[in-house]
């Protein structure tokens, strides 16, 4: 082989690895599986989620059990990725669907948005660094004046407090305001909720 076929074998070696972590995202959350969530991030990784913001300890502790009391199942589902190599850093954009069979109100709801990572590769394995997840449509009763990100979860009857958290963190926008050409990704800090560093 010569040094440009190594190369490229190298970086498909790379975008598999970094399809599979976040392929395995999906599989956790969806089968409650801690440990494998746990797995597709790097232990000082921060996840802002809109309604939670913090580490990848507290993020599995709150996303499991946020799961396990509002629905029967789940699943979220990812379609259209993109994965921009430099190096060790990986930028992706990968839009998502949710869909969940919810214990009380209405049987079913639905939202979708995107994931926005920066992967890291370290000692060879490739994690989520930080992540911003941005909401971009859910089924509502009137046409919204905006797409305001607390009316497009799937989460009903949030505290006001985590409806202001969504309303002052990342927004979708259309055009290369976007959170998802921010280079290098950055969660701000100051929105780690208080307790969920880890």
């Amino acid at each position: 082989m010569t040094d440009i076929d190594m190369k490229i074998v190298a970086e498909l070696a790379d975008r598999a690895a970094i399809h599979d972590c976040l392929m395995n995202y999906s599989r956790a959350v969806d089968r409650l599986d801690r440990e494998l969530l746990l797995s597709v991030y790097h232990p000082d990784a921060v996840d802002d989620h809109g309604v939670f913001v913090g580490g990848p300890v507290a993020f599995a502790d709150w996303v499991i059990d946020m799961h396990t009391q509002t629905h029967v199942s789940h699943q979220h589902c990812q379609f259209n990725s993109t994965i921009q190599l430099d190096g060790d850093v990986a930028h992706t954009e990968t839009y998502y669907m949710f869909v969940g069979l919810n214990r009380e109100g209405t049987p079913l709801t639905m939202s979708g948005g995107r994931y926005i990572d920066r992967l890291e590769k370290r000692a060879g394995r490739w994690a989520i660094a930080e992540r911003i997840c941005v909401r971009d449509w859910a089924p509502l009763a009137e046409v919204p004046s905006e797409l305001d990100q607390s009316k497009m979860t799937a989460v009903k009857n949030l505290p006001e407090s985590v409806k202001a958290l969504m309303r002052s963190g990342p927004q979708t926008l259309r055009d290369r305001s976007d959170p998802s050409y921010m280079r290098p990704l950055k969660v701000d800090r100051s929105r780690i909720m208080k307790g969920q560093e880890r």
